[in-house]
């Protein structure tokens, strides 16, 4: 499971991931991660943090439940990927509720590896 200190709680800074971070589309999930943190935050890092919008057009309250107990644990594998202070919300659409959990794993770590080279330096992607 998703440890507490790593989830996202407050919507400031589920408004700030989804608005500067960088977003990946894919089959049932769109990811926002933000690389990096703003100046006043840089001395309250507490590892990365990861938010879900899981909404209602993803099913009734046992199907969104399933869907967010899936997308947390997958999320909690993929913790070490991440740097200490990163931002990352998962937004579920109405697909998730009918994906394998392996599916919805690849499609994580795929979008992490595919905004994360988004993200670096110019110099750095041609090497």
């Amino acid at each position: 499971m998703l440890p507490t200190r790593h989830r996202m709680t407050k919507s400031s800074e589920f408004r700030q991931t989804v608005k500067r971070g960088v977003r990946t589309t894919h089959a049932d999930l769109v990811i926002h991660l933000r690389r990096g943190c703003p100046d006043s935050a840089c001395e309250q890092v507490e590892g990365p943090k990861v938010g879900l919008i899981v909404g209602k057009s993803v099913g009734g309250a046992v199907v969104r439940h399933r869907v967010s107990r899936r997308l947390r644990h997958a999320a909690a594998e993929l913790l070490p990927k991440l740097e200490p202070v990163d931002r990352m919300v998962i937004r579920a659409l109405p697909s998730s509720s009918t994906a394998l959990s392996a599916s919805l794993r690849q499609q994580l770590r795929d979008g992490i590896d595919r905004s994360a080279r988004r993200q670096e330096p110019a110099a750095e992607r041609q090497r």
